[in-house]
């Protein structure tokens, strides 16, 4: 697998990530990895300790890893938070909304193409993990 695609201004961890199980069974490591079905709550009691979660997308078509993500975020985890498996070049701007801030997908995504996806829109349309304030409240103050 080639290196993540990080869009984040810090350094790489690059600490293999556990299973949650093993984790959760004691495990010092500082990186952990979400299967999809996994639930991410389980890692709350613990994020203030940990420098990277992986969250696995087995299928492009598979929406759990996003809920996990949200879900990571909205708690208060600030540490790099990656995607990998089954991402496209087309819901990495989604995937961003839900705060993941590192890829790593299992075909190549060329740069260029992640470059238009990621600048293709100004404005969201509702709330996320991002932070970013919907079109409609800017319009209505």
């Amino acid at each position: 697998m080639n290196e993540p695609l990080r869009l984040r201004d810090d350094a790489a961890h690059d600490e293999p990530a556990v299973t949650l199980d093993a984790f959760l069974g004691q495990s010092n490591s500082t990186a952990v990895r979400i299967e999809a079905g996994d639930d991410a709550r389980l890692l709350l009691p613990y994020l203030d300790r940990l420098s990277l979660i992986e969250v696995s997308f087995p299928k492009f078509r598979d929406g759990r890893g996003y809920s996990a993500g949200r879900i990571l975020r909205e708690a208060g985890y600030t540490g790099e938070l990656r995607a990998e498996g089954d991402v496209l070049v087309d819901q990495i701007p989604l995937m961003r909304r839900c705060g993941f801030d590192s890829f790593a997908p299992s075909a190549p995504i060329d740069r260029a193409a992640l470059d238009r996806v990621l600048e293709r829109y100004d404005h969201v349309y509702q709330a996320a993990a991002d932070g970013h304030v919907p079109v409609w409240k800017l319009r209505h103050g």
